[in-house]
């Protein structure tokens, strides 16, 4: 590993000095305020050209400038990104909702890809891929050890390439080999239901360019037929984030208009904004305000919102919205804690470099970097436990990453071997969380919040309640609106 970061760091250099040899000083100059280190510069061009003279091979010049960028702008954060033309190319495909693969959901089970879901009219779909089918192998690569996104980017490609999959399913004494033609995949990231007479489950995925209007057209079509809904649960539970607008729309639909959702705060005059429930800041390329059509009933119904560390960036920044209103019980664990903002600076028609560039705060001015949003009420995975919830990194556990303001206020993880080997144990035992079914305890703990039933607090609290093992949560009653002399002025208010 250590090598590993040693060649990375090499090849940073390289590029800087590949910069310095092609790159008009006086232009890039304009565009910093403190002037280049020229010497080092000479010697980083040095550098370049050794490994053009000296390395044991040939590296084309394209290469090796491309690799360098990388390494260059990974040593900065861990969301700092250099995106060549296939990453650029997979990302604004994931913002618009659609890219070309098979159409499953997956997570990993002892180091195999696991079929969580498969999306309904795919190619996955219609060729027969089951919930809980583990891939072994891709094409007759294994894929034991290997990430979970280096197996899907084997699964993805070009429309109507063929894959083949060797699948391990239960029952069958035999690996199937199931042959898949690549098709474009449309994700849907809202998903609406209503699980009792009364209540609503929202989901949302990921935060993507489609997202306001799916969860308006669900939204209006569940309160067609149920004008009497009595509470909404918003599930943003392994909610990744997305784009901000979808953010901000999804906030605006539950605040009052013109209400503060997010501020930033960074170096550059563009990154000090503060973002409001307004149009102008959701709508995007669509004329019109995307929620008028929602019903009225929706600014005032009950809402409880359901996080986990796998919520993160757009996710909390809904969840922190909500909860410095007191509009909504966020309910569940502490969130991943990504709160910093990443811009898009494009390089040539397929390149660009994903920089942060800020940090988010909530209405009230909390930072949501590497500290996440606390619920108010802690409440489980499941009713023995958090599961490998709570094993899950979270932005303070990365290496590099930015702290939320002046402190770093870096969680302690209780990760001793013992604990983990216990808590995994378990979770082999445990049937994986489906969100929204009649089994999802979480979603279950929210239902009971809005009728004043009893909440099952989190294993973590109620020992810290000598034991008690269920407490009373009333649900709110009316819509607390925080008052504009109430709220703490934004960072980037501040003089």
């Amino acid at each position: 590993m250590g090598n590993k970061l040693k060649s990375i760091g090499l090849i940073g250099l390289g590029m800087v000095a590949g910069m310095a040899a092609t790159m008009n000083f006086s232009a890039l100059a304009q565009r910093i305020d403190a002037p280049l280190p020229l010497e080092e510069l000479r010697q980083l061009s040095d550098v370049f050209g050794l490994i053009k003279s000296d390395y044991v091979e040939n590296v084309d010049d394209k290469k090796l400038l491309q690799e360098a960028i990388a390494g260059m702008v990974s040593s900065l954060d861990p969301h700092s990104v250099y995106l060549d033309e296939k990453a650029f190319r997979e990302m604004r495909e994931s913002v618009q909702g659609k890219f070309v693969g098979i159409g499953i959901e997956v997570s990993t089970e002892d180091g195999y890809v696991k079929v969580v879901s498969p999306i309904e009219d795919t190619p996955a779909f219609k060729a027969g891929i089951r919930s809980g089918d583990l891939i072994t192998r891709i094409d007759n690569v294994p894929l034991k050890g290997l990430s979970l996104d280096e197996s899907i980017k084997k699964m993805r490609g070009e429309p109507r390439t063929k894959v083949v999959l060797t699948i391990s399913r239960k029952g069958e004494d035999k690996p199937l080999i199931v042959p898949v033609v690549r098709e474009e995949i449309r994700v849907q990231s809202v998903k609406a239901k209503l699980v009792e007479p009364g209540y609503v489950w929202l989901r949302i995925s990921q935060f993507q360019e489609p997202t306001v209007e799916e969860m308006v057209k669900k939204l209006g079509a569940l309160y067609e037929k149920n004008p009497d809904i009595k509470g909404i649960v918003l599930d943003l539970r392994n909610d990744p984030g997305g784009v901000v607008p979808g953010a901000i729309g999804v906030s605006a639909a539950f605040l009052p208009k013109d209400s503060v959702v997010v501020s930033t705060n960074g170096q550059l005059a563009d990154s000090k904004q503060t973002f409001y429930a307004r149009p102008e800041y959701y709508a995007g390329r669509h004329p019109g305000d995307p929620l008028a059509k929602l019903p009225a009933a929706v600014k005032t119904v009950p809402i409880v919102v359901l996080v986990n560390a796998g919520s993160a960036s757009a996710s909390e920044i809904v969840a922190g919205a909500l909860q410095d209103y007191k509009r909504a019980t966020v309910m569940g664990s502490t969130t991943f804690g990504k709160g910093s903002v990443q811009t898009l600076r494009q390089l040539t028609a397929d390149t660009a470099v994903k920089l942060t560039t800020a940090r988010y705060y909530t209405p009230k001015g909390r930072a949501i970097q590497a500290k996440g949003i606390e619920p108010d009420v802690h409440v489980d995975e499941t009713a023995e436990g958090d599961g490998l919830n709570s094993l899950r990194l979270r932005e303070a556990d990365l290496q590099k990453h930015l702290s939320g303001d002046d402190k770093d206020t870096r969680p302690v993880r209780h990760d001793e071997l013992e604990e983990e080997q216990r808590i995994l144990a378990l979770a082999k035992k445990q049937k994986p969380v489906e969100f929204g079914s009649k089994e999802d305890f979480q979603l279950a703990q929210a239902l009971n919040h809005f009728k004043g039933l009893p909440v099952q607090l989190a294993k973590a609290d109620t020992a810290e309640e000598k034991g008690a093992k269920e407490i009373l949560v009333k649900p709110e009653t009316k819509t607390d609106v925080v008052k504009p002399e109430d709220k703490k002025a934004p960072p980037s208010q501040v003089k």
